[in-house]
């Protein structure tokens, strides 16, 4: 699976810390944090029917990762919505838009790794594209990768942070492997994501995902998880290993970037039938219903 370019975006404007250029002119110092070592917090929305999904969630994560890296600033929520508002209204996008939403610390007064050399800061940017979810609805392969996700103790997943180096390694391995994505575990070899979603898995009617110890808190994760909830369905938080994804009668992955993704096979086994299961075709449906009736309006 590889993104293509969209030609839509070729004269995209983006809003770099309030400044709005064509994307050819656009431009991050590289005294900013985000360039010197990845310093930064992100989240990505998306943009439907002039409503971005769980908006007040997103804001809310990246300001807990914010606190958590100990910015001395960090924007309030109104300040970033009307940022996001200027950016799509200068692109004129309305629906089908996915934004990435990056806060760094900011910029340094010389190079180096010290938070007292910024003097300045934060840095918001927004990038907002015309992307529709980019996995193949009719299912995507997975294989195990041998990069961990790390621990807690090592760097706490609930840091929606920048530093994005294990997943790329990951998606790495993915793609010489032939497959789309990468299966992550952690440390104890229990199943944690993807490099870029998250994991959902049924079996004898159970909807099984696993904990978040070893991965972020997924704004999409977690919605499907409530739909599934409303619809009957019962569910379990755990810890699973690969045998057990691999024995399951149906999988599927979820994302802002992605929505709910059918998984077909992962490491060469067949999940299920090999197609997009009942449960993943009932709760893609819940999900866009949700989706197309909920949200905050910034358009």
């Amino acid at each position: 699976m590889l993104q293509q370019f969209d030609e839509r975006n070729r004269d995209l404007v983006v809003n770099v810390d309030g400044r709005l250029a064509h994307r050819d002119e656009a431009g991050v110092s590289p005294f900013d944090s985000v360039v010197q070592g990845g310093d930064a917090v992100w989240e990505g929305l998306r943009l439907y029917r002039g409503r971005i999904f769980a908006l007040e969630e997103h804001l809310a994560r990246l300001r807990r990762s914010a606190q958590a890296l100990a910015f001395a600033e960090i924007p309030d929520d109104t300040a970033i919505v009307e940022q996001i508002r200027r950016t799509l209204a200068a692109n004129g996008m309305t629906d089908g838009v996915h934004v990435r939403l990056t806060l760094t610390r900011g910029v340094k007064v010389t190079s180096g790794m010290d938070p007292r050399l910024n003097r300045s800061g934060p840095t918001l940017i927004v990038l907002a594209e015309h992307k529709p979810p980019v996995y193949d609805t009719g299912g995507i392969t997975l294989v195990t990768s041998s990069v961990r996700r790390p621990t807690p103790d090592v760097l706490d997943p609930k840091i929606h942070h920048n530093n994005l180096l294990t997943s790329i390694l990951a998606k790495i391995e993915a793609n010489v492997a032939g497959a789309d994505d990468a299966l992550m575990l952690d440390a104890r070899g229990f199943v944690a994501e993807t490099n870029a979603t998250h994991v959902f898995f049924a079996a004898g009617g159970v909807l099984r995902t696993p904990t978040t110890g070893a991965c972020p808190e997924g704004i999409t994760r977690a919605a499907v998880l409530r739909l599934a909830a409303s619809a009957g369905i019962r569910t379990e938080v755990g810890d699973f290993s690969t045998t057990q994804l691999y024995a399951a009668d149906e999988a599927f992955v979820t994302g802002t970037m992605g929505e709910l993704t059918p998984v077909l096979a992962v490491d060469g086994r067949r999940i299920g039938t090999g197609e997009p299961g009942p449960l993943t075709r009932q709760l893609s449906a819940a999900y866009g219903e949700l989706t197309a009736s909920s949200g905050t309006p910034v358009v």
